[in-house]
């Protein structure tokens, strides 16, 4: 849906260029999000950093599906959630507590995602967690954590805890609750919940065939981020993969940009 049908004006001219690009990106994740279905209709959220700008972050309006989520329609927020642009949409009271102290603690996160998808969510109360049954599940064992449930996310003093289960690992499984990732770029941190839902989706299909399941050897899944590096040469998955997926929202669903 484009942004002027739900009468958004345009904050291209009223931000810098490096803002907007965040925004441009930021709602593609949104779309995005949507279209590989992780979406939970507008109860998930995805954060990110405003350059230049440590305590300001852009996150979704409240009550727009993520398909409809466009450059203009994100809000600008403070570190208590409070909003910064003159929006008319809301910002959900839970949806920032959990990106907050993550973005406080881990400067090196430009973008904090989290969903709850029922691959997900249907790993996370597994007692084992993740296992190790799959060549993408090396990439999220190399750096996951595990955060147990306290409830919906409203109390502050639960921020603490989550931070030190966190850790400097890029990968968080919410207890009974779903999946969070970080980046150090937008495109990072959605390639790593790419990966992060497809082990989920793989091991809950492994685990409904009733039959012995092969784990891969730990000392493989120690080496997995050295042989990330190597296969992206460098450069990080994000940023070869960002660019086509952009191509795929411009041919499908280019609102974003508005």
């Amino acid at each position: 849906m484009a942004t002027s049908a739900l009468q958004i004006p345009s904050r291209q001219g009223e931000v810098s260029a490096e803002e907007w690009q965040t925004r441009v990106d930021l709602a593609a994740a949104y779309r995005l999000v949507a279209l590989f279905k992780w979406d939970d209709l507008v109860f998930t959220h995805i954060s990110a950093r405003v350059p230049g700008r440590d305590n300001e972050f852009l996150i979704n309006p409240y009550g727009l599906m993520f398909e409809e989520i466009s450059a203009s329609s994100l809000v600008r927020i403070d570190t208590a959630g409070n909003k910064l642009d003159d929006s008319s949409f809301p910002v959900n009271p839970a949806g920032f507590t959990i990106h907050s102290a993550i973005h406080a603690a881990r400067h090196d996160a430009q973008c904090v995602l989290h969903t709850h998808t029922l691959n997900g969510v249907a790993v996370s109360a597994q007692k084992g967690g993740v296992l190790p049954l799959s060549q993408q599940s090396i990439f999220v064992l190399s750096s996951l954590a595990y955060h147990d449930y306290e409830g919906v996310a409203l109390n502050e003093e639960e921020k603490p805890r989550l931070v030190a289960d966190l850790g400097e690992k890029n990968f968080l499984m919410l207890r009974n609750h779903g999946l969070l990732t970080l980046g150090a770029t937008i495109a990072d941190a959605f390639l790593n919940m790419y990966l992060f839902e497809a082990v989920c989706t793989i091991q809950v299909r492994a685990l409904a065939g009733s039959r012995e399941l092969t784990h891969v050897d730990p000392r493989i899944i120690a080496g997995a981020q050295a042989q990330a590096k190597q296969v992206t040469r460098g450069v990080g998955g994000g940023a070869l993969t960002w660019p086509g997926l952009l191509r795929r929202l411009d041919r499908l669903n280019p609102g974003y940009r508005d």
